[in-house]
């Protein structure tokens, strides 16, 4: 294939071309996405951990004049503070400039951040620096969990999630080490220099982010349907444009925006808050019990909690960085667990694992004998596994129950929520340590139990379900079908082995496209939508996607029912992905634009349509 009149020409399938906009199709292109976006949580977990081990650091201490309890806690504390008015506005972002730029911003201001903190010259100026780092770090939370989800093959979602939190513990852990090696420098460059290792963390993830993809239903939902099917043949199509499983994927998408337009779905918090109030409940307990659950006492006040024990000094972060490597080490067993037992297992075990070493340590610390050392330690390292495996990763990837209209709104609202508790939590740790000590511990241990009764009674189990098809645990109108989540932990998933192939049939239009991958056995309603498709159309009711041309980007504006034609007159319409055509014209009038960036990245020399290096075979 030479050139366009060629493409044009032939009506036959092009057996596997690729059109392509990356050098990484399929799995390879999902696994490097997901390491590299993890960057942006390894810089919330460097952040985190950074500052614990400083806070003993004898120069650190000195330059800026020993601060007290209350000056260290709110330092600490308004990261979080900036973090939770800038998840806010993440979210509007998010909708607005896409997740792969709102990422990029975030981003640049971290590395802002930085260089406040590791050029700051007194405790205000720092505490400036860890706010313009907190509006950072709330980009980047709140895109970045829906970005994972938005790209993730359903059955392997919870495993890239929690693959994304690794790379978050693996950044607390480095930051401890950081901490410890340039612990040995006897000046102030051993708390400057770690500080500054964060600013190329920043400058790593900004430019990575030229070269990782958008996310396809950002682009759907927002009428880039041609960048939006290359998108999704390179991450399920192997780069293939006309692979059947990538365009069953855009039909489902697609469907799915363009249902909530015709159902009249808006995007504001008070649409979220009315019509998705139990998703957003969800998610929000979740983030604010994985705060009150005391890991923050421990990722912030590590070190500070050794030395009570008896740890003191460069030990005392020799200890919290042997923890940190524990603390990795817990958080890979979720990425076998939460697709195959859940996200209701995992959080309930988590939530007992760690209550009851929470109460060991309050014990021990009230005892204060020879054994409180090594019963705190070794009860600070099993509340860090255990909350690696559960409460750790899943609130993380709970912006999966939300849809796509306003997914990165439901991830503001909790990733608020989560800065929100984690505020609250890094600002009366250090008060409440010095003032009732031992009986600190005595709250989280309670949130742990607290915990253990939400979700059991309110979190519905979501393992192995599309993201079009979250309503079918929640019940909501739009859903076609329902599992019914009740009280049981696996209610709802036991079917997950059929939900896949379930994910390509959720309306009329797509069991008649395929009504072979149904069975009446297994959904009677569908089976029943499917044998109405094929009925002809004069004699059926018209679906709902009969109110939307094919290609249109459906309702724009204000709804208006005097402008919408009778569903009578109105014939029922397939929802066609772009054609190769279409697809392969688009992409060379990109390949012939004289850009830097092209020239650079693509290694094209776009002299004319015949000597542009488009199609691989």
């Amino acid at each position: 294939m030479s050139g366009i009149s060629s493409v044009s020409k032939s009506s036959e399938p092009h057996q596997h071309i690729q059109i392509k906009d990356t050098l990484l199709v399929g799995r390879a292109l999902l696994n490097f996405t997901s390491i590299f976006v993890s960057l942006g949580v390894f810089i919330f977990g460097f952040e985190q951990g950074l500052m614990s081990s400083l806070l003993t650091n004898k120069y650190f201490k000195d330059y800026y004049k020993d601060p007290s309890p209350a000056a260290i806690g709110t330092m600490i504390a308004i990261l979080e503070i900036g973090a939770l008015f800038s998840s806010f506005v993440a979210g509007k972002a998010g909708d607005i400039w896409g997740r792969r730029r709102t990422i990029r911003y975030g981003s640049f201001i971290f590395v802002v951040g930085g260089l406040t903190q590791c050029t700051s010259v007194n405790i205000i100026n720092l505490g400036c620096g860890r706010l313009i780092s907190g509006i950072a770090i709330g980009f980047l939370t709140t895109i970045i969990p829906c970005y994972q989800s938005e790209i993730s093959p359903p059955e392997d979602r919870g495993f890239y999630a929690c693959l994304e939190f690794t790379g978050n513990i693996i950044g607390y852990s480095s930051s401890i080490w950081v901490d410890y090696g340039f612990s040995f420098i006897e000046n102030d460059y051993s708390w400057r220099s770690p500080l500054f290792v964060q600013c190329v963390i920043g400058t790593m993830l900004f430019l990575g982010t030229f070269l990782i993809v958008e996310t396809p239903r950002w682009l759907l939902d927002h009428n880039h349907d041609l960048e939006g099917m290359i998108v999704i043949a390179d991450l399920y199509g192997n780069g293939d444009v006309e692979d059947y499983f990538a365009r069953q994927e855009f039909r489902n998408i697609k469907e799915s925006i363009l249902i909530a337009r015709v159902e009249g779905g808006e995007r504001s918090y008070s649409y979220l808050f009315h019509k998705y109030a139990k998703r957003v409940s969800v998610a929000c307990f979740s983030q604010m019990f994985a705060q009150m659950n005391g890991i923050n006492i421990i990722a912030y006040y590590a070190p500070m909690i050794f030395e009570l024990a008896g740890w003191v000094g460069r030990l005392a972060i020799l200890m919290t960085g042997l923890n940190s490597i524990i603390y990795i080490l817990s958080t890979i067993p979720p990425w076998y667990l939460v697709d195959s037992w859940g996200r209701k297992p995992l959080l309930l075990s988590g939530a007992i694992l760690m209550g009851v070493p929470l109460l060991l340590i309050a014990y021990s610390l009230m005892l204060n004998n020879k054994y409180t050392p090594n019963v705190v330690v070794a009860c600070v390292v099993v509340t860090n596994a255990a909350f690696g495996y559960s409460w750790g990763p899943i609130p993380w990837l709970m912006s999966e129950i939300f849809p796509n209209s306003v997914r990165s709104k439901g991830a503001a609202l909790s990733t608020a929520t989560n800065w929100l508790f984690n505020f609250i939590v890094g600002e009366m740790t250090p008060i409440l340590l010095a003032s009732i000590k031992w009986k600190t511990y005595l709250f989280p241990a309670t949130s742990c139990f607290l915990s253990f009764l939400a979700v059991e009674f309110l979190f519905p189990e979501t393992k192995g379900l599309t993201l079009e098809d979250m309503g079918s645990v929640f019940d909501d109108s739009s859903s076609i079908f329902s599992f019914h989540s009740g009280r049981g932990s696996n209610n709802g998933a036991s079917s997950a082995s059929s939900i896949r192939k379930l994910s390509s049939v959720r309306s009329a239009a797509s069991v008649a496209r395929d009504p072979t991958i149904l069975s009446n056995s297994e959904v009677p309603l569908l089976a029943a939508a499917a044998a109405n498709a094929s009925v002809p159309a004069q004699h059926q009711r018209t679906p709902l996607l009969g109110a939307i041309p094919s290609g249109s980007s459906g309702i724009a504006g204000p709804r208006n029912d005097n402008d919408i034609p009778s569903m009578e007159d109105v014939p029922p319409q397939e929802i066609e992905p772009p054609s190769f055509e279409e697809i392969y014209q688009h992409k060379v009038k990109q390949y012939l634009k004289p850009t830097i960036w092209n020239r650079l990245f693509n290694h094209v020399k776009p002299i004319d349509q015949q000597d542009t290096p488009l199609l691989q075979g």
